[in-house]
């Protein structure tokens, strides 16, 4: 097909992917001179971008008052003691926010480790890697349950930043046909969600679905959920388990996660803590136009760096992780490690030492669930096999110190346990520059399963990949203007980023969208360059 006849196909017969009227598709007020502020001080920045926050302080007070989260800790403290298991499900950033929920229970509630999972569309190797176009099969997530064998019994908490992920609302479906109980969480309206789109029509009004509407607004960054939206999520659903545990343990229940969230942000938001993340965002902007790299090191919390880092590559058009037999793509800006354990062991390590859990799939398996020819012809290896190949631990990588710009930055919080900080030492005498990131900004609230931190942690982590990339040219405005067009949602938030932008209408910018797509060289950033050839004429 001509790229005219790509462009009127996705126009007018994939309009379940146009989500521009959804709320966390559009351009936030606060923050529509994000790039100028950057410009102004990266301070000024680092306060717009924070500013968003509060929005979801304002939702999760409403949240924690409301029965449908009384009711969600209620089911999930049943379910465990009955002996069944909760299993969270999403995709991209909130398929990683499913892995870390059942990370911080196995660490924190060993003697409940198996019974709160997670179900990653794509598997555990998208936690590393997004798998192309999976999000946009329902029978993908369908096959996931089956896979994870889910009884009537068990419990799903289905997150969905935006309530439409199709391979997202397919694990609720097929969960719920089978007899099983399920709560749906999302950031956008339900009355939206329901009057626009058939397939999250049929989720909210499934009688054995519970909806949690998150709404707090557009995201601080344009259409980037893995900000506000994943936040909201997290705070919530972590909260879920930190009453569960409570419960089952015949602990005091914790209480005011409302309020001890506002001190976080409190926290966050102080001039030390907004100096300190000013002067790693200088630094790691500095490195990268240098054409340096950025190692990060971590152990407790690597999987937190993983999410925030694996999130840059789609986000901001940038290379992403590889395996250690890939010569031919580029080395990742920016990557994460666990100095201590060979990957194996730290990818395990980082998981809350279990199995790895990812999809084995062949031919004969997308065959049955109606794939589409291409991936039957050439199925993805997103196997544990494959997933093991990128080189998170100990291994010899002389790539990652090579152009001699190179930085290795150590990430604790707190305190950094002895054999890390010396490992990691020893692996920085490699690189050009070693910096320490203590993620400790003041006393938190205590949480078995450290609710407090893993929060502080991913805020903090977001600001600083997102200023940088502002930094560095690959936001205008607020938009995503370098954002990769893997799936159907990205390409539609694409063109409508075109149409703001340039001052043209949909048609227009789809149509020159695939234009640019058409024509240009693999690996163009395509908004970027149809930006530039629209203003050029």
């Amino acid at each position: 097909m001509s790229y005219l006849e790509k462009a009127r196909q996705f126009e007018f017969e994939e309009k379940a992917f146009h989500l521009g009227f959804l709320p966390t598709e559009q351009s936030n007020a606060l923050t529509t001179g994000l790039d100028k502020e950057f410009a102004r001080s990266t301070a000024a920045g680092i306060r717009n971008l924070q500013s968003v926050d509060r929005n979801v302080a304002v939702m999760a007070q409403k949240i924690f008052a409301s029965a449908e989260f009384a009711q969600l800790c209620d089911a999930v403290t049943q379910t465990i003691s009955r002996g069944g298991k909760v299993v969270f499900s999403g995709c991209g950033a909130t398929g990683r926010l499913s892995i870390l929920l059942e990370k911080m229970w196995r660490t924190g509630y060993p003697e409940y480790a198996g019974q709160v999972q997670s179900i990653m569309t794509g598997g555990d190797y998208a936690l590393v890697k997004s798998v192309e176009s999976f999000e946009d099969f329902a029978i993908f997530g369908a096959r996931q349950v089956r896979d994870m064998q889910m009884t009537p019994s068990d419990l799903l908490v289905a997150i969905t930043e935006g309530g439409e992920t199709s391979s997202v609302l397919g694990t609720v479906r097929e969960f719920t046909s089978l007899g099983g109980k399920a709560f749906l969480l999302f950031n956008n309206p339900a009355s939206l969600l329901r009057e626009h789109l058939d397939r999250c029509r049929q989720a909210i009004d499934n009688q054995s679905v519970t909806v949690l509407d998150l709404s707090c607004g557009p995201m601080a960054l344009a259409g980037s959920t893995r900000m506000q939206a994943t936040t909201s999520e997290q705070l919530i659903a972590s909260a879920a388990l930190e009453v569960a545990g409570a419960r089952l343990t015949g602990k005091d229940e914790p209480g005011n996660f409302a309020e001890k969230f506002a001190k976080l942000l409190d926290i966050l938001e102080n001039r030390d803590t907004v100096a300190k993340l000013a002067a790693q965002i200088d630094f790691e902007a500095e490195i990268y136009a240098r054409n340096g790299r950025v190692t990060y090191f971590a152990d407790d919390y690597m999987l937190d760096l993983f999410t925030d880092t694996t999130e840059r590559s789609p986000t901001f058009m940038l290379p992403g992780f590889r395996r250690i037999d890939d010569e031919t793509m580029p080395e990742p800006w920016a990557f994460v490690r666990n100095p201590l354990l060979p990957a194996p062991e730290a990818l395990q390590r980082a998981l809350g030492n279990r199995k790895l859990r990812c999809l084995e799939w062949q031919s004969a398996d997308y065959a049955e669930m109606g794939a589409p020819e291409k991936v039957i012809a050439s199925p993805p290896e997103i196997s544990a096999k494959e997933l093991i190949k990128i080189p998170v631990g100990n291994e010899f990588l002389p790539g990652r110190y090579a152009t001699g710009n190179d930085a290795a930055v150590l990430f604790y919080y707190g305190r950094a346990a002895d054999e890390l900080e010396k490992a990691t030492a020893k692996e920085a005498e490699k690189f050009a520059y070693y910096r320490k990131f203590d993620g400790f900004c003041a006393p938190l609230p205590s949480s078995r399963i450290k609710v407090y931190e893993h929060l502080a942690v991913k805020l903090q982590w977001n600001t600083v990949s997102t200023g940088t990339m502002v930094k560095l040219g690959r936001v205008t405005g607020n938009w995503m203007s370098f954002v990769a067009i893997s799936n159907k949602k990205l390409i539609d938030r694409a063109i409508r980023l075109i149409a703001e932008l340039s001052g043209s209408d949909y048609h227009t910018a789809c149509v020159e969208l695939f234009k640019t797509v058409e024509n240009a060289a693999p690996g163009t950033p395509a908004v970027r360059e149809t930006l530039k050839r629209m203003q050029n004429h």
